[in-house]
């Protein structure tokens, strides 16, 4: 009789190899995907491993409280953000930042000017680097163009735009629902609202033509069919 532990590695396996499937197909040989190793880490989350090397994360054990519509889009989200190229790169800024106040510092005691400029100008490259990383406005609005994306990627894939809208918007609901962190609670609620005015938008554009389009004049009965639809 298969163990219970048997049984729930061979079902990972079976989820990391079915969204291996929903990759698009010019992605399938440098994206990888694999379970998350870490203590409590993020639902899903994707890192640069090096040149032409992308690595998806995803934590198996909360990702099975998603449903597989829900789970398709929160993963079609990540593949967005690798086509839109905004995924972090390598963790260079903090060592460059270090080096780059370490050499100012000696620079002064030594007044080279030239070698100062230089010390600055990597503390400056550094640091906005970092302010980029971090900087909550704009991870923000990557992330609502990678939802919007996302639906897209779901339509190549046979989902209907309204299904597309609805599957993501389900998966933030019961995101919003089990975070307990506050923080990243706000920014579900946040792609929820976006997520919602571009569903509208998607809407009125699809029923525009509808609309544009002349009332057609119902045809003229005669009165013996009235008739007999009155019997």
């Amino acid at each position: 009789m298969t163990s219970y532990t048997t049984s729930s590695a061979r079902a990972e396996m079976n989820e990391l190899r079915r969204l291996k499937t929903l990759l698009p197909p010019e992605l399938q040989s440098w994206v990888m995907i694999e379970a998350s190793t870490e203590v409590n880490p993020p639902l899903i989350r994707t890192e640069e491993l090096g040149k032409d090397e992308i690595e998806i994360q995803i934590d198996l054990t909360k990702w099975e409280n998603l449903a597989i519509d829900q789970r398709n889009l929160m993963f079609w989200h990540e593949v967005a953000r690798v086509q839109n190229d905004t995924i972090p790169r390598e963790g260079w800024e903090m060592a460059a930042l270090a080096i780059g106040l370490g050499g100012a510092v000696g620079e002064l005691w030594v007044q080279d000017g030239l070698l100062l400029l230089l010390a600055l100008g990597l503390c400056s490259i550094s640091g906005y680097r970092l302010w980029q990383k971090n900087n909550g406005e704009k991870n923000l609005r990557d992330a609502i163009e990678a939802d919007e994306k996302a639906i897209i990627i779901a339509t190549r894939f046979g989902y209907s735009m309204k299904n597309a809208y609805q599957s993501l918007g389900s998966a933030f609901k019961t995101l919003i629902e089990q975070t307990p962190n506050r923080s990243q609670r706000k920014k579900y609620e946040e792609r929820l609202q976006a997520l919602r005015r571009s569903a509208a938008k998607a809407k009125q554009k699809q029923d525009q033509p509808m609309e544009n389009q002349p009332l057609k004049t119902p045809p003229v009965r005669s009165r013996s069919s009235a008739r007999m639809k009155n019997i």
